[in-house]
């Protein structure tokens, strides 16, 4: 396994890579309302980006036909934007990646539509809290198996599972990049994290059982019991001390 050490040039576009990425999902998740087409957040997403100089990472990426992925209630990841209809007390992953400079930044948030209930609310909070420990954990000299266990520990402690078929990842100059970063697994194990290691950190946690099935168009996963699902993701940067957050636009996740 050959794990890329970025050097402060390369961190510094992914910064700015990062910090679109983190603009255009905040533009997304303050746009999301009942009875919008998750299609018209892929428009949002497409000019946005534009905008910002940059392009969308996911269109044409194996294949993916749009700028950006939705994904609702038992979905995982992987949606396809369409017509379907937002409904009030939906939840909704937005998944986006951009491309800037030959870089990429990589980041996922999941939103409620209007009023929601206190099982997606808490389903979601506990995602975003397995990713801030997963965060923490991204420290040099520590191993990429701690923050798969940092990720794990808190999702299973409170009564959630976490999806094992799909996994966090490197990033870099391309969108997927060695290492995986399943998001279980045990402390101590898996090679040391070093200043300047780039990752995509991204926990998706279910109400139910950890298990997926894809859907009929081949690209959308979904829980395989049909239980609510919830994805948070961060692109970061390992430093001297405590890991950079690069997709916020504070360089910062408290």
């Amino acid at each position: 396994m050959s794990i890329i050490i970025k050097s402060e040039r390369e961190i510094a576009i992914m910064r700015q890579a990062g910090r679109i990425v983190a603009t255009v999902l905040d533009i997304l998740s303050r746009q999301v309302r009942p009875g919008m087409k998750t299609r018209e957040l892929d428009v949002i997403a497409a000019r946005e980006v534009e905008r910002l100089g940059a392009k969308p990472s996911f269109k044409g990426y194996r294949g993916f036909p749009a700028n950006l992925c939705v994904s609702v209630n038992d979905e995982i990841v992987h949606g396809i934007p369409g017509e379907r209809v937002l409904r009030q007390g939906d939840i909704v992953s937005l998944d986006f990646g951009a491309s800037f400079m030959g870089f990429q930044g990589d980041a996922a948030v999941t939103v409620g539509v209007g009023e929601i209930g206190s099982q997606a609310r808490e389903l979601m909070e506990t995602t975003e809290g397995a990713l801030k420990a997963g965060i923490a954990a991204a420290h040099p000299g520590a191993r990429l198996g701690d923050i798969s266990a940092a990720i794990q520990n808190y999702a299973e402690s409170r009564g959630y599972s976490v999806v094992r078929e799909y996994t966090g990842h490197g990033i870099g100059r391309e969108m997927h990049e060695e290492p995986q970063i399943p998001n279980f697994g045990l402390p101590g194990t898996g090679p040391v994290l070093k200043k300047g290691m780039t990752l995509a950190l991204e926990p998706m946690v279910n109400v139910g059982d950890w298990r997926t099935r894809v859907g009929d168009n081949h690209w959308v996963v979904l829980t395989a019991d049909g239980s609510l699902s919830a994805h948070y993701e961060h692109t970061i940067v390992i430093t001297d001390g405590e890991p950079e957050v690069l997709t916020t636009m504070e360089g910062v996740y408290a």
